[in-house]
């Protein structure tokens, strides 16, 4: 039950992120350790903008691929955008967010890294 109640207060704190001045979008994954398979949820909390077209978010090891694609309609889009990444096999994976505007090119990009720990018997 505790653990139930720390992971809700994680999100919260996560979902609470504010973006800075310069910051088009700021990018959060949970968990960044877990055991495989697992589900990975990647959080983009992007500046409202007319030009934002979409994110794409792709999570890639040396064995494993998988990228999903956002779309934004400008100011109209939500600020907090959820994407859960189900099943991952186990490896080390760099996770790429990329803010595409209304030309087509990256407005803004992050990268961070989750561990998919092998079970092993």
């Amino acid at each position: 039950m505790k653990a139930r109640f720390g992971l809700f207060g994680l999100l919260l704190v996560v979902s609470g992120v504010q973006i800075g001045a310069g910051e088009p979008m700021v990018v959060t994954i949970s968990p960044a350790v877990s055991m495989a398979p697992a589900n990975v949820i990647i959080q983009a909390q992007v500046e409202a903008d007319a030009a934002n077209r979409a994110i794409e978010i792709s999570a890639d090891s040396e064995n494993f691929y998988r990228s999903s694609i956002i779309p934004l309609d400008g100011v109209a889009a939500p600020r907090l955008n959820v994407l859960e990444f189900r099943g991952l096999p186990g490896g080390q994976y760099e996770v790429t967010a990329v803010l595409i505007g209304a030309d087509g090119r990256p407005r803004a990009s992050q990268r961070r890294s989750v561990n998919i720990i092998h079970e092993t018997r």
